[in-house]
């Protein structure tokens, strides 16, 4: 079978992977079997995928990051410098939870940016196009587009698909960088 992704020769690349083309993993990586990465994907220094995480297509994940199971990253999402995922709500060291019945799943939509050293609790979601400050921590799930960071994080304001901050006038808001313009019902933003 070819190879149509880039492993460095540190990486540890499990038997039963998925990994699609263009995908590139980094320095001492572990993927481990049954994980699922799709195209074009960036997996820094460092990153470990479980077994039953799936990471989408066009996906970065920056230097020591785990991608635990019950872990779901959509189409372009980015996952800064050591963010962290939990997938169990009480662990405890001499009471066994690792398996699935006792795994909480964490989605991360489409275009979602997690910050350097955010954590994300789990059993939340994380909107399409969100955006986590670094050193957030998301105890809740976030809307589409919503900008959040502190601890708790909480939203401070509402993001464009680029990445740019947007400032709203009344109901409505136009990207000052790629001019794409927002339309704000209550705590929904839709673009237009």
């Amino acid at each position: 079978m070819k190879k149509n992704f880039f492993a460095h020769k540190t990486a540890c690349i499990d038997p039963g992977v998925c990994i699609g083309r263009g995908t590139k993993i980094w320095c001492f990586s572990h993927i481990l079997k049954g994980a699922r990465i799709g195209n074009n994907c960036n997996i820094g220094q460092n990153v470990v995928v479980h077994p039953t995480a799936v990471v989408g297509n066009g996906v970065k994940i920056q230097n020591n990051v785990s991608i635990y199971d019950a872990v779901i990253l959509e189409d372009d999402v980015f996952c800064g410098p050591a963010c962290v995922f939990t997938n169990i709500i009480n662990p405890r060291s001499g009471v066994p939870r690792n398996s699935a019945k006792f795994y909480k799943k964490t989605l991360v939509r489409r275009g979602a940016t997690i910050g350097a050293n955010a954590t994300v609790l789990c059993g939340i979601e994380i909107g399409r196009y969100a955006f986590v400050g670094a050193g957030a921590v998301v105890t809740k799930s976030l809307p589409a587009y919503a900008l959040a960071y502190g601890n708790p994080a909480r939203i401070k304001g509402w993001a464009c698909e680029c990445g740019t901050p947007l400032k709203f006038r009344k109901a409505s808001a136009r990207c000052a960088d790629c001019r794409t313009i927002y339309q704000k019902t209550k705590n929904t933003i839709h673009k237009i």
